[in-house]
């Protein structure tokens, strides 16, 4: 392998099959085998059934002369571009630079990185001081039944619900914990012609003809030999205006392609695995044969221009590298990104420290996959909706690497209504734990027998905590019903015992959030705060998917979750474009009644009700003014009083139906080349914009921060 700090070509180039002394330029192209049509229109003959699943076209018996391909145009420029895609080169043929020591240069300035490299110490810190503050509360309630011969039930239910949210949150820094030594992978391109073959699948399904075709032509338009990639848009909506569209690219991108394949009714189609299917059959029948690669787009995303160039680096200077995938970043996202639809915690927080212990996930698009590692293990996976993480982990099951290239390479579009994000990000849940059934946990078994210890942990944790999604909400239900039983939710036995709980509490609570602080710095930490309301909103919803589509038999009512990409679910109430949205009283019976919020409004009925309860309670039982401040504390005002940060949290969808945000039309938010057509995000809209009311959030958490520490100052006088 050749690599080089210079954009000088390394001198020696073979062919693989193909002497030295040979001139490539005289290597004539294998004759296409296609039927053409009374209107010129080539396509592939008859149909093969794969699995009785799919059906991919395959060449016909009919070929024509190689002088009678040369008169049309078409054929001509398909003749050049598959000219020398059946070629192959050594890998030390390959010219690779090395542009920075880090990926994500040009994403985290230096300081930040430094500083972020504190992230295990104050980790470490946060959990040292959370297990302190709840080892203390056990003993506590253990020496209170102790000294008053009584079960302190609702004071264990209490410890129980914070223990269901600790779990997760703890198995998450331990892995931040374990990887001290950080991420080090350095920012890669691959240069002059001398690349590997390409076969890029743009995945589609009813989305906008204009969406499909905006990252068909940035596809095409990438920075890489035309002769020596492929574009090819996988329509698996079989759509005659998106295929008499694509076909109209081809005067201009003679490498593009377009393929629908056939749906048998009655048998499994498999999704967007079968759809991946189809197309990995259908090339091996297109001139010139399979590429070495195959790299696979939403049919949203928007690839830059390097794409290609800096994916396939990673990839050619190691044999055995099987996949290696960008963040999915996005560039419709409103201001303020009200339902915490980006991305920006997992890509730049969560990924980094999987890929520091080689367990980078392929997450769905812009990826490339070595085309021999994908048929190592029998091909796309099925029987899961997440089929890219699937992928990748048999991948490291059967002894490859992934890597995660840390790089704005694609933008695509979140959806842009409220229904389309909740049944993406619970299909990303089912399809999580369809993937840990079959991969067992990653635990044991023949599919991932050569996994290092580092991969099966992260495999474990990862799904694993798809389930807490339950325990999760759970816990949140336990507090107003904690304060409804009337019982304590912390017990002790002297004052000073409740004054060190107070203290511990303070302790923890400003270590976690410096921790916060410190984790959330490559994402900003506004974000990492509007994520954790965000997991807390959609828990019922997570719940809900959880135990209908994979908990319970058919016969107890559970039913399987129907597949729909995110950009076919069409915009019904234009929320989002001032001037035609649909009016309040609609926007709310969508939300409340056919999103289920109205589980939300009695949520948050149930809670406002406990609180009141509870201090009713307080106000007619204490006599003192001292006793009242105590029954408070203990019972609707324990800090840091989470069941405030519930209400806020589940008011946030209802707040969305009321004052949803204004976005511009798409080609608003686009730079688009008037002579190309090719369209890339504007830069402004690149990034995630942030105003005023991100502060309130803030606000409620700083709030109830200073009222922890007032409950602090108040243990050294008044407790």
């Amino acid at each position: 392998m050749c690599q080089s700090t210079d954009r000088l070509s390394c001198p020696s180039q073979e062919l693989l099959g193909h002497h030295p002394s040979e001139s490539t330029s005289m290597i004539r192209p294998p004759r296409p085998i296609y039927t053409r049509d009374s209107t010129n229109t080539w396509s592939m003959g008859s149909y093969t059934t794969i699995n009785g699943t799919t059906a991919c076209p395959t060449p016909a018996p009919y070929e024509e002369d190689y002088d009678e391909i040369k008169k049309n145009p078409f054929d001509s420029d398909q003749v050049t571009v598959n000219s020398s895609f059946h070629q192959r080169f050594v890998e030390s043929s390959y010219n690779v630079e090395t542009l920075a020591k880090h990926d994500d240069i040009d994403l985290l300035p230096q300081w930040k990185r430094y500083l972020h490299k504190l992230s295990p110490l104050f980790t470490f810190l946060a959990v040292g001081a959370y297990f302190l503050y709840f080892s203390f509360r056990i003993y506590c309630t253990i020496m209170a039944q102790e000294a008053y011969d009584k079960v302190y039930a609702m004071a264990w239910v209490f410890i129980g619900a914070e223990a269901c949210v600790a779990f997760p949150a703890f198995f998450h820094q331990m892995w931040i914990l374990l990887h001290v030594g950080g991420r080090h992978r350095p920012k890669l391109r691959l240069r002059g012609d001398t690349v590997p073959t390409v076969d890029v699948f743009i995945t589609c399904c009813k989305e906008d003809v204009d969406v499909v075709l905006d990252t068909t032509r940035a596809a095409c338009a990438v920075d890489y030999p035309q002769d020596r990639f492929r574009v090819i848009v996988l329509d698996d909506g079989a759509d005659p205006e998106l295929k008499e569209a694509t076909e109209d690219l081809r005067s201009q991108y003679p490498n593009v392609y377009y393929h629908a394949r056939i749906k048998i009714k009655g048998q499994p189609h498999h999704a967007k695995a079968g759809n991946l299917m189809g197309g990995t059959e259908l090339v091996t029948t297109l001139p010139g044969g399979a590429g070495e690669f195959i790299a696979a787009l939403d049919a949203d995303m928007i690839p830059e221009s390097d794409w290609l160039r800096a994916i396939m680096a990673h990839m050619v200077v190691d044999p055995k590298m099987s996949l290696v995938c960008p963040p999915q970043m996005f560039y419709n996202v409103p201001e303020n990104d009200p339902l915490v639809q980006s991305l920006d915690g997992f890509i730049h927080v969560m990924e980094p420290t999987k890929d520091a212990s080689g367990v980078a996930w392929c997450t769905g698009s812009g990826y490339a996959i070595r085309r021999s590692a994908l048929e190592s293990i029998g091909g796309w996976p099925t029987g899961s909706l997440a089929e890219d993480v699937c992928t990748s982990s048999m991948l490291l099951g059967a002894g490859w690497k992934t890597a995660y290239c840390h790089e704005p390479l694609q933008f695509g579009t979140v959806p842009d209504t409220i229904t389309g994000h909740l049944k993406q990000r619970t299909r990303w849940t089912l399809g999580t734990l369809q993937t840990a059934t079959k991969l067992r946990f990653c635990l044991w078994g023949s599919i991932i027998k050569q996994m290092t210890f580092f991969q099966r942990l992260s495999g474990f944790i990862f799904t694993v905590d798809a389930f807490f999604k339950i325990f999760f909400m759970i816990s949140m239900l336990t507090i107003p019903v904690v304060l409804i039983s009337g019982g304590n939710l912390v017990a002790y036995v002297n004052d000073d015992q409740l004054k060190w709980q107070t203290r511990f509490c303070l302790i923890s609570l400003i270590c976690t959030r410096i921790n916060e602080w410190i984790t959330y710095i490559p994402s900003g930490y506004r974000l990492g705060q509007r994520e954790t309301g965000a997991m807390m909103w959609m828990a019922p919803f997570h719940s809900l998917t959880i135990i209908q589509s994979y908990l319970l038999p058919k016969w107890l009512g559970g039913k399987p979750m129907g597949f729909s990409s995110s950009g076919s679910i069409k915009d019904e109430l234009n929320e989002r474009d001032a001037a035609h949205r649909a009016p309040l009283y609609r926007r709310l019976k969508v939300v409340i009644w056919d999103c289920k919020c109205w589980i939300h409004l009695l949520y948050i009925a149930f809670v406002l009700a406990a609180v009141i309860l509870s201090c009713y309670r307080a106000a007619t039982t204490t006599h003192t003014t001292r006793s009242l401040l105590i029954y408070l504390l203990t019972h609707a005002l324990w800090p840091p009083v989470l069941w405030l940060l519930c209400l806020s949290a589940f008011f946030e969808p209802i707040r969305y139906a009321i004052w949803p945000p204004s976005m511009p039309d798409r080609e608003e938010l686009l730079d688009r080349d008037p002579k190309t057509g090719v369209a890339h995000p504007k830069a402004m809209y690149k990034k995630q914009r942030w105003g005023a009311r991100t502060f309130w959030r803030e606000g409620q958490y700083s709030l109830l921060t200073a009222f922890t520490a007032l409950i602090f100052a108040a243990s050294f006088f008044f407790l």
